[in-house]
C-alpha cells in the first residue's frame, strides 16, 4: 500500500500543502504552509528537475518545515513555507510561467509569501510580483532587499569564525582547508569571504564553468562532485542542495566541522546524532543560513511600516544569530547532546509559544 501525504514523517502536521497547474505555461508547483503560528509563512521558491512529483513534494514538506525553524530561531516575526516549481531552470523558464506561479500565490491570500532560492532570481521573482504583492526579495522600491544571497554568505561566514574560534582558538581561517560543495549565489560569495580570511579552499560544482570563474580569484583547488567527501579538510560546507550528510558519505569525511548553506543538510537525525557521537561539530544549518530570511524579513517589515529596507535592523539580527549559535555550541557542551537537537529544541519552543499567544487571543476574541 502506498503511503499518504498524511502518513508522511515529512507532513509533521504542515497547516495546508496546495498544488498548482497551469497548461498554457506548464506550470507545476507545489506550495507547503507548515505554520502561520508566528506571522505569515515566508520561504523561498525551488525551481528544480525532480525526477518525480513525490520527490518534489518530500522536499517541499522538509523545506516548510525547516522554514518554521530557521524563522523562529532567527527570531522573526513569520511563519515557514516554501515552493517548488517542477522543471529545468536552464531551459523551462519563462516570465509567463512566474507569472502563472505569481497567480497561484496570490490565491492564498497572504499566508505565503515567495521569496527566492535554487533555481529562481530575483528578475523571476519579480515577474511574480506583477500579479501579486505576496513575494519578497525585490530590487525595485524603497524597502526591497535585493538578493539575499550575500547576507546568507555573510551569516555562514560569521558561523565558520565561531567554529574556527572554538575549535581551533583562532580569529581568522589561516591554515585551516575548506570543502566546500557549490559555487552557485551563496557559496560564491561564501568563497570569496573564506579566501579573504585565510582559508585554504577545495571546490566543487556542477557547474564547470562556474566553478572554474570562483576557484581562480579564490586560488582553489577544484575536485569532481563526487569526489568532495574525501578532501582531507578541516571543515565541510555544504551550499548546494541538502542530505549530502547521509549514510554514503558520512565514513568518507574526516572533517572536525560541517558548516554550510544548503537547508536540510541531514538526510536523517541518526545522521546528526553519528556526526556528534564523532566528535564532528555540525552547525545547524536552518540557524547558520539564517541571513537571507533575516534580509528578506526586512522586506516585508518595511512594506508593512510603509517605510525603507533597514540594513542596521538586518545587521542587528544578524548579530543575534551568531549569539543563539554560540548558546546552541555551549548547551551541546554542557547537555551532551547533537547541535541539531538543541537548535530544535530552541525553534519548537518559540513555535509552540506563538500558539499559545494565537490561541489566546482567539479566545479572548
Amino acid at each position: 500500500m502506498s503511503m499518504t501525504l498524511f502518513d508522511s514523517p515529512s507532513f509533521s502536521n504542515h497547516e495546508g500543502v496546495h498544488a498548482f497547474f497551469d497548461e498554457k505555461t506548464g506550470l507545476k508547483a507545489i506550495v507547503a504552509i507548515h505554520s502561520t503560528a508566528r506571522g505569515p509563512a515566508v520561504g523561498g521558491t525551488r525551481m528544480w528537475n525532480y525526477a518525480s512529483s513525490a520527490e518534489a513534494l518530500e522536499d517541499v514538506l522538509r523545506l516548510s518545515r525547516g522554514m518554521s525553524y530557521k524563522n523562529a530561531i532567527a527570531d522573526l516575526e513569520m511563519g515557514g513555507g516554501k515552493s517548488v516549481i517542477i522543471g529545468d531552470s536552464r531551459t523551462q523558464k519563462t516570465p509567463e510561467l512566474f507569472a502563472a506561479f505569481g497567480r497561484a500565490v496570490d490565491t492564498l491570500g497572504g499566508t505565503y509569501y515567495a521569496a527566492e532560492d535554487v533555481g529562481v532570481s530575483v528578475d523571476d521573482v519579480a515577474e511574480a510580483r506583477k500579479v501579486t504583492p505576496y513575494v519578497l526579495g525585490l530590487n525595485d522600491g524603497p524597502e526591497a532587499s535585493g538578493d539575499p544571497s550575500p547576507v546568507t554568505a555573510e551569516g555562514v561566514y560569521r558561523s565558520t569564525l565561531v567554529v574556527a574560534r572554538r575549535l581551533w582558538n583562532q580569529d581568522d581561517l589561516t591554515g585551516l582547508t575548506v570543502a566546500l560543495q557549490g559555487v552557485g549565489h551563496v557559496g560564491g560569495y561564501l568563497a570569496d569571504k573564506l579566501h579573504a580570511a585565510g582559508a585554504r579552499l577545495v571546490l566543487t560544482d556542477v557547474n564547470e564553468e562556474l566553478l572554474a570563474e570562483v576557484a581562480a580569484r579564490t586560488n582553489a583547488g577544484i575536485v569532481a562532485p563526487d569526489a568532495i567527501y574525501d578532501v582531507k579538510a578541516d571543515i565541510y560546507a555544504p551550499c548546494a542542495l541538502g542530505a549530502t550528510l547521509n549514510a554514503r558519505t558520512l565514513d568518507r569525511l574526516t572533517v572536525r566541522a560541517v558548516v554550510g548553506a544548503a537547508n536540510n543538510q541531514l538526510a536523517t537525525p541518526e545522521i546528526g546524532e553519528a556526526l556528534f557521537a564523532r566528535g564532528v561539530l555540525y552547525a545547524p544549518d536552518y540557524v547558520i543560513n539564517g541571513g537571507g530570511i533575516i534580509n528578506v524579513a526586512s522586506e516585508l517589515r518595511a512594506r508593512k511600516a510603509g517605510g525603507a529596507y533597514d540594513p542596521a535592523w538586518v545587521e542587528t539580527k544578524l548579530a543575534r544569530l551568531m549569539e543563539t549559535l554560540e548558546e546552541i555550541l555551549e548547551r551541546s557542551v554542557t547537555e551532551r547532546l547533537p547541535t541539531h537537537q538543541i537548535a530544535a529544541v530552541i525553534a519548537e519552543a518559540r513555535i509552540e509559544a506563538a500558539v499559545g499567544r494565537r490561541a489566546a487571543r482567539r479566545q479572548a476574541g
